[in-house]
């Protein structure tokens, strides 16, 4: 194993969280001022209605998005292991059966949301012609989802293998290709949402060919699957995948519940709320980027056994977090009157998108937390962990506190309340994964000096080895067990 394929394993962990992040950040920056951009040209058209719309289709994009970035998760967890632990040979079978596994799962979730998209429509609270146009935009859009699914795949891949950048011109390009289409297919076809979503299509097969053209060209990781293949892997790319996946729906499920609550406040609380949806990625852009950026580093040295590295690795991702968020709520906070007055939002909305401004933006210090956290559990062999904090802060820690909210202060008041549910289960996150850390660091310790003692006897087993540990078979590893 060469030092640069397994570059994480050397040099400061704080550098490689920030170069990771942010190159990864332009990518995401890319691909979400885009949908800001489609929300601030639907809103010239002066509608309300068009802005609810893109709200409520937005939920359901972000639902089939997640399965795919669960999916992703697994790429990434599984090749930057194999990559740490010297095992390059088993890449290209890994990535072309992951890829297939990830196309299988998009096309089926994608089928049957498209069969039940009045059924998922009225559950957000979307009514009229606001669900319409709502339906117009996702017939357009979602069959472009394996495209997405197989582009997340790969940037997974070369995130793993240490390129960020060319991760990040995958984004690009595909942020590029929708800020041209855009305003073509909204304003001169006169298209209106309808525009905007085969603007989105055409971009996402544009992403998908550049990303196939690195890791197949440059990596030489796809070949094509195999059923062998597909049995070898298919185990272990579950075990990740699934937990994943059920982690990262549960926030636009979450998100859904914040929807529906503040539906029936109007169609302008609604396009408030759609409005923060398009400001927040690009605001936390770094912090979403974080999530990919720290699983490659944990994974790496996690699969050299280099437990200090993964620790250190966490401790400087928080701090990364709190500084940042804390840099961007101030940026927000004085910004606020001015995105409203950019968006032309009503009283209502602008007052929404205020609370979001002053009181909500900083508590994202603990969704950044969780977000950290999650990546370290799914790359530790820990996925469940974090389908359960996902799951728990979309439900325990979003309904009660957001029908709390709601009774109290109005559509604001949801906000407020998912805002709390963040910061309790932000801080259950950070409690969970140093644990984590500190169990692995044990076992690892006492895994030495078993085999120290089986080289020289006399030397004593460290006093905190237990029995369970001296059991473990001489030729397991810490990823195994």
């Amino acid at each position: 194993m060469s030092e640069q394929n397994a570059k994480f394993l050397t040099g400061s962990t704080m550098r490689h969280i920030v170069v990771m992040s942010s190159t990864g950040a332009v990518g995401i920056m890319a691909l979400f001022l885009v949908d800001l951009a489609d929300m601030f040209f639907i809103s010239l058209l002066g509608e309300a209605q068009l802005a609810a719309a893109i709200g409520f289709a937005g939920g359901l994009v972000f639902f089939s998005t997640s399965v795919s970035i669960g999916c992703s998760i697994a790429v990434g967890a599984l090749l930057s292991k194999a990559i740490g632990a010297g095992e390059e040979e088993k890449l290209p079978g890994q990535f072309s059966s992951s890829l297939a596994y990830t196309v299988l799962v998009s096309v089926i979730v994608t089928t049957l949301m498209l069969l039940n998209l009045d059924t998922l429509l009225q559950l957000l609270g979307a009514e009229g012609r606001i669900a319409a146009l709502a339906k117009s935009y996702l017939y357009i859009l979602m069959p472009s989802a394996p495209f997405v699914a197989m582009s997340m795949a790969s940037s997974a891949a070369m995130r793993a293998k240490g390129d960020a950048k060319r991760s990040m011109y995958a984004t690009l390009v595909g942020g590029g290709v929708n800020a041209v289409f855009d305003p073509i297919f909204i304003f001169v076809l006169d298209m209106n949402v309808q525009g905007a979503a085969v603007a989105s299509v055409v971009a996402r097969v544009a992403m998908f060919l550049y990303c196939f053209a690195v890791v197949r060209g440059r990596y030489q990781l796809f070949c094509i699957p195999s059923l062998s293949n597909m049995g070898k892997y298919i185990g272990a790319i579950s075990a990740i995948a699934i937990p994943a996946i059920i982690a990262n729906t549960a926030t636009p499920i979450g998100n859904a519940i914040v929807t529906r609550a503040i539906a029936p406040f109007g169609e302008d609380a609604v396009a408030g709320y759609a409005v923060i949806g398009r400001i927040l990625p690009v605001s936390f852009a770094l912090i979403f980027a974080l999530s990919g950026a720290i699983g490659p580093i944990v994974g790496q040295n996690f699969g050299a056994h280099r437990i200090d590295r993964v620790g250190q690795a966490l401790k400087d991702a928080m701090l990364f977090v709190g500084l940042y968020c804390i840099a961007v709520a101030a940026v927000l906070y004085v910004a606020q009157d001015s995105v409203s007055a950019l968006f032309s939002l009503s009283s209502q909305a602008a007052s929404i998108v205020g609370v979001f401004c002053t009181y909500v933006a900083i508590t994202f210090i603990f969704n950044g937390a969780l977000f950290v956290s999650n990546a370290a559990f799914n790359n530790l062999n820990r996925p469940t962990y974090s389908t359960m904090l996902n799951m728990g802060k979309a439900t325990l820690g979003t309904l009660p506190f957001v029908y709390v909210g709601a009774q109290w202060y109005g559509a604001e008041g949801v906000l407020l309340g998912q805002a709390v549910g963040s910061v309790v289960f932000g801080i259950l996150a950070l409690y969970l994964v140093n644990r984590e850390v500190a169990r692995i660091g044990r076992t690892e310790a006492c895994r030495h000096a078993r085999e120290e003692a089986i080289l020289e006897p006399d030397i004593p087993l460290t006093p905190f080895c237990s029995a369970k540990v001296e059991q473990l078979d001489d030729t397991s590893t810490i990823a195994e067990r």
